[in-house]
């Protein structure tokens, strides 16, 4: 029997077409699992992203149903479209998770994030520090002689912003609590 020869890239009308159908570009996608609130459930959770190799940008987790023990875990992963649906897939699967919401696809969606960041100077960088942190709407939370700290919520762009402005202005340390987000509307 002679061998099958196949063109690559045949077209698609071909029973043999080997251009992949899929996207090879990476989206940020926001997403919202919700699991019960018990020991080592979000072990698992992170398990089945470092297990696959698949990066976590942000983690944040809170009980949100004291009554029902179930807690949210707002996670903000970069994938292509296939990776992506892969997690939701593979995180459904998983035994304390009641839903998977993928935030980005869902609808529009409100993202917050509160920082803390330090920023040592004096002299004209101290008032400029003070100037921009008023734009910002970012509150002065504690203040010494030689240093601030700031306390700015928004969303994860506007924080990285500021963050950027105050580097030449003597930024010492940067705490962020990580993205927690909701869709908007009913």
């Amino acid at each position: 029997m002679a061998a099958l020869h196949i063109k690559k890239g045949s077209t698609k009308h071909s029973a043999y077409n080997l251009r992949p159908n899929f996207s090879d570009t990476k989206e940020r996608h926001t997403l919202a699992v919700l699991v019960d609130n018990e020991p080592g459930v979000l072990a698992r959770v992170i398990g089945l992203f470092s297990g696959r190799g698949y990066n976590i940008e942000s983690l944040t987790v809170a009980e949100v149903d004291h009554l029902g023990h179930h807690s949210r875990i707002t996670i903000v992963t970069e994938g292509t479209p296939q990776v992506i649906e892969q997690i939701k897939a593979q995180l459904g699967r998983i035994v304390p998770v009641h839903g998977v919401h993928d935030l980005t696809v869902e609808g529009a969606t409100v993202e917050r994030e509160l920082a803390l960041v330090k920023v040592a100077s004096a002299g004209e960088k101290r008032v400029e520090a003070l100037r921009l942190a008023d734009i910002f709407r970012a509150n002065a939370v504690d203040s010494t002689l030689e240093s601030f700290v700031f306390q700015i919520t928004g969303t994860p762009e506007k924080i990285d912003a500021f963050v950027d402005l105050m580097r030449p202005l003597g930024l010492v340390e940067v705490a962020r609590t990580g993205v927690a987000a909701l869709s908007r509307g009913a």
